[in-house]
């Protein structure tokens, strides 16, 4: 059980450092930084999702048969929380306007990592390798949610240094926060209910990858991004034949 939770630890902190390395990068060179960000989203969608479908749904089905049911609230529940963000959002106001642009996002960002951090507890729990399956398209996309925490803060008004240090409370450290938080409860419950949570966090993967990446990847119209979404699917199904 040790093991377990340093692995999960460690691989959270990468997820942070991988967020900070996007602040840094958009911030020290925009230009390359907001060219390939639709490639690294494409990549990790494709990852996230077909881990999800291939290997983590199945692992939560064999563990709790209502699953299913889990992996919609998981699903759902994250549609809410933004839904219940933006309804913050008020467009007839000019300064709530800009309030939403930074503040909200920043807001929402922070809290979604905080659960990536459940995430990271919940399937190192299960095992080893369903961790390391989901780690492989999770810590890729936080490359551009830390870029795009960073510059949604830049656009509301905030100066260089303090967009920095928000993006990097925000997105960054709240992954191994949430980390710490859950891992000493999740580490004591039964199967069925790890199952459950599996499920959740399949939700929430699955969220992230084909309703929060993909469709602003595509707003972009990258000429490959295409070829970077299936790269993400087939470094999934590599993984998980190489495991069978």
């Amino acid at each position: 059980m040790g093991n377990t939770f340093w692995t999960a630890f460690a691989t959270s902190a990468l997820a942070a450092i991988v967020t900070s390395v996007g602040i840094y990068t958009i911030r020290k060179y925009v230009n390359w930084g907001q060219r390939n960000t639709t490639y690294f989203m494409c990549f990790a969608a494709g990852v996230l999702i077909s881990a999800s479908f291939l290997h983590i749904i199945p692992k939560a089905l064999s563990m709790n048969p209502n699953s299913a049911i889990y992996l919609l609230v998981g699903y759902f529940g994250l549609h809410l929380f933004n839904r219940f963000i933006t309804a913050f959002v008020c467009h007839k106001d000019p300064e709530k306007e800009q309030y939403g642009i930074g503040l909200v996002p920043m807001i929402g960002i922070g809290f979604h990592s905080f659960i990536d951090g459940f995430i990271y507890s919940i399937v190192f729990t299960v095992s080893i390798f369903t961790g390391f399956l989901a780690t492989a398209g999770m810590v890729l996309h936080e490359f551009p949610e830390g870029i795009i925490t960073y510059l949604l803060l830049i656009r509301r008004g905030f100066s260089d240094r303090k967009a920095m240090m928000l993006a990097l409370l925000a997105a960054a450290l709240t992954t191994p926060l949430g980390m710490l938080v859950s891992y000493p409860f999740i580490s004591e419950i039964n199967e069925p209910i790890l199952g459950a949570l599996l499920s959740l966090s399949a939700g929430a993967l699955i969220y992230v990858g084909a309703t929060h990446l993909l469709p602003r990847a595509e707003q972009e119209h990258k000429k490959y991004s295409f070829v970077a979404l299936g790269g993400g699917v087939l470094v999934a199904i590599i993984i998980v034949l190489s495991k069978a």
